[in-house]
């Protein structure tokens, strides 16, 4: 963290790197048209009113613990610690209500819209474990739903989009540009714009104008929290020595690092989405191939043309495919905090298909790119490392059958 920038003291114990105005050192802030600026007003006003306050903090976890499952386990695996020759840990958000880490942040931010007496939600998904997680909760609180989804990730992920109408929301197919993630946030921004009396907007990821980036990963910092308090209980220390987590936006990874950011003994590795190969054109290895730009509300790095056209992103997992990344994100990355690892389609295929076998664990596509890491880091050996499994992979089952007996190890 650098030493003249001020911390934004939203929590009272906040390790972000993060000021007033939502900038992780040149990255962040709120780049907004004049329509959004009131509810963006409003919104920072009431995070900083709620964040501390002990009735919305007593409901929130009493809802992480009785209607999400928490804490999530934090499991050894002896398979995989006998392969790399190191203590290795999975966080087991997949075991979440809904299957994902997503839900903590949904329930906090619509428990937040219900106080600031929004009666309509909507929310971007790309993999559709956001889209679940808002309707989920809509469902729960009484509030109407919209979830916008690229076309092709409608397709894709036909369950998560069953289960989202199942639960009272409306989805939106939207079918401009690649029909995936980025395309989904520009319908959903622009609702918010024709709808700003009465819609709140649930974003998935720590992206978005501030105070989202901030906001998100506070709500999904209950991660790192129970991971030191299951890690201390299990190896008598609370810090490990490597913890490990997959980058789209960026919000698991926030909250799986959230406690350890401002703890360098504790190594952090992000792996973002390499697709078919980082130079193949066809890949969303933002961190790698981005220049500093503006999107979605927030300046940070972003997959663009040389004229600064954003260009589209590939990746078989449907929740990396974003041609941006959280302002914390490239902030870590930036000051050398985080070691970013690019990970190939048929890696974390690999990946998945080998923690099915040696654990009975089948993961999200976007969980096992963070598993095909640990092939791609120096782990110093007898090591702790906690690798966040951030979701399930019932989702991606179609996608899985297509190429299992081609890459099946």
């Amino acid at each position: 963290m650098k030493k003249n920038q001020p911390e934004q003291k939203i929590c009272s114990s906040t390790p972000l790197p993060v000021n007033d105005r939502g900038y992780y050192g040149h990255f962040g802030g709120a780049y907004i048209p004049e329509i959004l600026r009131k509810n963006i007003d409003m919104l920072s006003e009431a995070y900083r009113r709620y964040a501390d306050d002990p009735d919305f903090n007593n409901e929130f976890n009493q809802l992480l613990k009785d209607y999400v499952g928490r804490p999530s386990p934090l499991y050894r695996s002896k398979h995989l610690s006998e392969l790399y020759g190191a203590e290795i840990y999975l966080k087991r958000e997949d075991l979440n209500h809904t299957g994902a880490h997503k839900i903590n942040n949904a329930i906090g931010s619509a428990l937040l819209a219900k106080r600031m007496g929004k009666t309509r939600i909507i929310a971007e998904t790309g993999a559709g474990q956001h889209g679940v997680a808002t309707a989920t909760v809509c469902a729960l609180l009484g509030l109407k739903c919209v979830v916008y989804m690229g076309a092709t990730d409608v397709e894709r992920q036909k369950p998560n989009v069953e289960r989202m109408e199942m639960l009272g929301a409306t989805v939106i197919p939207v079918t401009s540009g690649n029909a995936t993630l980025k395309d989904a946030t520009n319908e959903a921004i622009r609702d918010w714009c024709c709808n700003p009396s009465d819609t709140f907007y649930i974003i998935g990821s720590t992206v978005g104008p501030h105070p989202y980036p901030s906001m998100v990963a506070r709500f999904q910092s209950v991660i790192s929290s129970e991971i030191r308090e299951q890690l201390l209980e299990k190896t008598g220390k609370p810090d490990p020595d490597y913890v490990v987590a997959c980058v789209g936006g960026g919000s698991n990874a926030a909250g799986a690092f959230y406690h350890f950011i401002d703890r360098p003994n504790v190594k952090l590795v992000e792996a973002e989405a390499a697709g078919l190969g980082v130079d193949s054109g066809m890949s969303a290895a933002t961190i790698r191939l981005g220049r500093e730009g503006i999107i979605h509300g927030a300046r940070t790095l972003v997959m663009q043309t040389e004229d600064g056209q954003i260009t589209e992103p590939y990746s078989i997992s449907a929740g990396l495919d974003y041609p941006g990344i959280g302002p914390l994100h490239a902030y870590l990355a930036e000051s050398g905090r985080a070691a970013i690892v690019a990970v190939t389609d048929d890696e974390a295929l690999s990946a998945a298909y080998r923690l099915t076998a040696l654990d009975g664990i089948v993961p999200a596509l976007e969980s096992a790119h963070a598993l095909a890491a640990l092939d791609k880091i120096e782990i110093t050996p007898g090591a702790t490392v906690v690798v966040n499994l951030s979701g399930r992979g019932d989702k991606d089952m179609s996608t899985y059958l297509k190429h299992i007996n081609r890459l099946k190890k």
